[in-house]
């Protein structure tokens, strides 16, 4: 059973490379579950089980009648795992982009409370624009411990934040905390994601940690509604729980 598993997983990249390789523009129509199952040498079933993954994963879309599609205009937030966001611009089939807007080291006691830092400990702050295909879909607003990577630059800040972390800084991350909720984008939100003044976003506030408990970010980010989807796979039924949470 555990070889059929990952069998299973196996095919599941071998179809994300061909979609992350541009060999399917959005929109086109994707390889079905007979073209699979012949190409890679496998069942009808296993090759079906492959395509419903990517359909549930929000990569594909079954048009009826039609066929199975590689999904357009939607990017995908992954709500178990960090991801990076250049690695799911690319399986979306768009071009990844950053504009970093601001980098300063600052004093922000505040924050720094709440992160369960000391009041006057130094942060980084970090504005950053995310583009697909040279469209902005984020305005992320970070605050991070500056003790734990001095040497952040606008250029490592282009690239990807947990590459630079892990690679370079030798950060562990265990994970992050994240509350998300609907908002309307403010005057300089808007501006930067170039939609008008008030319209729904998505807002994730996050708060970082590494494998040795430290806090290393918090996070404000705004995703545009309009191309960004939070998806998630439940299991089955289990008792209930108290709601963790809070209502506004």
């Amino acid at each position: 059973m555990a070889v059929r598993a990952s069998f299973h997983q196996q095919l599941i990249e071998k179809l994300r490379k061909l979609l992350r390789g541009r060999q399917f523009a959005p929109g086109a129509r994707f390889l079905t579950e007979r073209e699979i199952a012949e190409r890679f040498q496998t069942s009808r079933p296993t090759a079906n089980k492959a395509l419903s993954s990517l359909v549930s994963a929000g990569l594909l879309e079954i048009r009826q009648g039609a066929g199975t599609f590689v999904r357009e205009s939607v990017l995908d937030y992954d709500l178990q795992r960090l991801v990076s966001f250049t690695d799911k611009a690319k399986a979306a089939g768009k071009e990844p982009g950053t504009k970093v807007i601001t980098l300063e080291k600052v004093s922000a006691p505040e924050i720094a409370m709440a992160m369960h830092l000391k009041p006057d400990e130094p942060l980084w702050l970090l504005e950053r624009l995310r583009l697909a295909d040279g469209e902005p879909v984020i305005f992320e607003r970070r605050h991070v411990v500056a003790s734990l990577c001095p040497r952040l630059t606008k250029a490592e800040a282009k690239g990807s934040l947990y590459a630079f972390w892990t690679q370079k800084c030798g950060l562990s991350i265990a994970g992050a905390s994240e509350v998300i909720r609907a908002v309307n984008a403010n005057k300089t939100q808007a501006t930067h994601l170039g939609v008008r003044e008030g319209i729904a976003c998505l807002q994730v506030v996050a708060t970082g940690h590494l494998a040795d408990g430290k806090v290393l970010w918090h996070e404000e980010t705004l995703y545009r509604s309009d191309v960004y989807e939070f998806r998630n796979q439940l299991g089955g039924l289990t008792s209930p729980k108290p709601a963790v949470g809070a209502m506004r």
